[in-house]
């Protein structure tokens, strides 16, 4: 190591972070994560995949309420018609 760098101030992990992206620990099911893994077959990366499932689930709910909320006000306008 040299002696003329002062590492004093420094921080350990990653030096390149990519933006918008957290680093975690998540304890997944052996199968689950067995799954996703053989759906990129070394081809890409089963983590990203998790994500955009993960995303998709997130999506679902969300437009779920929404159109619950639609349907109730479409009852609620046709009853009062």
């Amino acid at each position: 190591m040299r002696k003329d760098i002062d590492f004093s101030n420094a921080k350990r992990g990653a030096l390149i972070g990519e933006p918008g992206k957290e680093r975690i620990t998540i304890r997944l099911d052996a199968e689950v994560l067995a799954w996703f893994r053989a759906q990129v077959k070394g081809g890409g990366n089963y983590q990203t995949l998790i994500n955009e499932a993960l995303r998709g689930y997130i999506g679902e709910r969300d437009g779920a309420l929404e159109r619950v909320l639609r349907r109730v006000i479409r009852e609620e306008l046709h009853a009062a018609a």
